[in-house]
């Protein structure tokens, strides 16, 4: 199924929730909208399933237009945040009644093809209220997959779950709707479930669509300082810079040696991601001396905040490192890993390498 959704936009009252917008997601990828809350992913996501209509614009089905045909008239599977199961039926029925409502044969090994799927399986004579909310989010998903429709919208179905159990379903999800044929659409505000899920990533903001393209593309290539605070975790760094003869003056610091486009001049901001910061030198590093402020560590990485003479840094660093509060330490970057925008917050120059993503 090919969904196309051509310059639509919302307005409720005098409010604009989405702003004019055009998005084609793919059917053999999934697809994230990335974007903090209220950023227009579920009003978007709406417009989509047919909950509501746009007040602008068309949406299209494989070229047919089918701006204002209600959900009930298409065949669209959904997760949300809290998940919806049938509190009176037992998780194999509840798994079972979509398929159920078609028709379908040989029920019963669909259902436990999907519970081990989602491994549930053992869980499928219980009642959801038995199970825990890690457990019961994955027979609502269950539920969804066996719809087997052409369009699967999931609304930040992780959010209210935990750490280790949103973990274990992002990596489940990612083969699950690997090489599928049906169009995913998934919301996060998280840049690390679009990185792992996304073929394709559309980051919102403010119910405006700033860019759409390929995950890994949007992510290395932010086009505007909006995409580049939106599509990073840990948040990027971001510097004042000048132009001057050979490269970007950081403050009262060093001078970042760049070639920049012609065109390129006066004030600009600098955008160094924490993982391509260090603390060992590399040849040729930019050295950027200053004082722990915090020290955090998170998994198997640590994040240092380093004061130092362009302005706060946070340095993501591999592995677990102690650091004492306001001890001296030297962050390293080399150029060729600094992002530049220009005055008007739109992407000038972009790293030529990554070190690590």
């Amino acid at each position: 199924m090919q969904l196309t959704l051509e310059r639509v936009t919302k307005k409720v009252g005098a409010l604009t929730w989405l702003y004019e917008q055009s998005i084609a997601p793919r059917s053999n990828a999934v697809t994230v909208l990335l974007g903090a809350t209220q950023a227009g992913k579920t009003s978007l996501m709406r417009l989509m399933a047919g909950l509501d209509a746009p007040t602008d614009g068309r949406v299209r089905v494989d070229g047919r237009d089918v701006t204002g045909v209600p959900v009930r008239e298409r065949n669209v599977a959904m997760v949300y945040q809290q998940f919806i199961n049938y509190p009176s039926l037992k998780v194999a029925d509840n798994i079972a009644s979509p398929l159920r409502l078609r028709g379908e044969k040989n029920v019963e090994a669909r259902v436990k093809e999907l519970a081990d799927k989602l491994h549930i399986g053992m869980f499928l004579d219980r009642f959801p209220q038995e199970l825990s909310g890690g457990q019961q989010q994955r027979v609502a998903l269950a539920r969804a997959l066996a719809k087997n429709a052409p369009l699967i919208l999931l609304d930040e179905p992780l959010v209210n779950l935990d750490y280790k159990l949103r973990e274990g379903l992002r990596e489940e999800l990612a083969q699950l709707f690997a090489g599928g044929d049906s169009t995913v659409v998934y919301a996060t505000t998280e840049p690390g479930e679009a990185l792992l899920l996304g073929g394709y990533t559309a980051v919102m903001d403010g119910g405006e669509l700033l860019q759409y393209g390929p995950t890994a593309e949007v992510f290395h290539s932010p086009q505007s300082l909006r995409v580049a605070r939106a599509f990073s975790d840990p948040p990027m760094n971001l510097l004042e810079g000048r132009v001057v003869a050979g490269g970007v003056q950081l403050g009262s610091g060093p001078l970042l040696a760049l070639a920049l486009p012609q065109g390129v001049t006066g004030a600009v901001t600098v955008g160094l991601r924490a993982s391509v910061l260090n603390v060992n030198a590399g040849e040729g590093d930019l050295a950027l001396p200053g004082n722990v402020e915090l020290a955090e560590i998170s998994g198997s990485d640590t994040f240092v905040h380093v004061q130092t003479q362009v302005g706060e840094l946070v340095a993501q660093l591999t592995g677990v490192h102690r650091f004492e509060l306001n001890a001296a330490v030297t962050l390293y970057c080399s150029a060729a890993q600094a992002y530049v925008f220009d005055a008007a917050g739109q992407l000038a120059l972009a790293p030529v390498r990554q070190r690590r993503t």
